[in-house]
């Protein structure tokens, strides 16, 4: 199983990104999938999680109303786009996979993970 997440890059205050993590490997329509950030120096924080077909979200109280979590289970992929991004959104972002619970705190918790991609805001 890969997953590979793409999409960060440096914004201003204020700014817009979508991310995306395409999955390989994985049963993705009966996946559940996770968008998890880790700001440096700091632990892993849940944002966001979407169920299989896409039923159920949820998103971290940091995040709601900002950022939206969809997936295309035709290209197996899971999007998080951020809106009216802030500094302390600034992170590296990873999307997981195939975990014990919805809410995500430890790598322990998740069988797959990507890479990251970083997301850099500017004041």
């Amino acid at each position: 199983v890969q997953l590979q997440e793409s999409g960060g890059g440096s914004v201003q205050s204020g700014g817009s990104l979508r991310l995306s993590c395409t999955a390989s490997g994985l049963s993705f329509s009966v996946s559940s999938m996770r968008w998890v950030r880790q700001a440096a120096g700091k632990g892993l924080e849940y944002i966001s999680f979407i169920s299989g077909g896409a039923y159920i979200t949820d998103y971290a109280d940091s995040v709601k109303g900002r950022f939206a979590i969809s997936r295309d289970n035709a290209k197996n992929t899971v999007y998080l786009q951020m809106n009216s991004l802030k500094p302390e959104d600034t992170a590296m972002y990873y999307c997981a996979a195939d975990c014990e619970t919805r809410v995500v705190v430890t790598t322990g918790q998740c069988r797959y993970w990507g890479q990251g991609t970083q997301v850099t805001v500017s004041s």
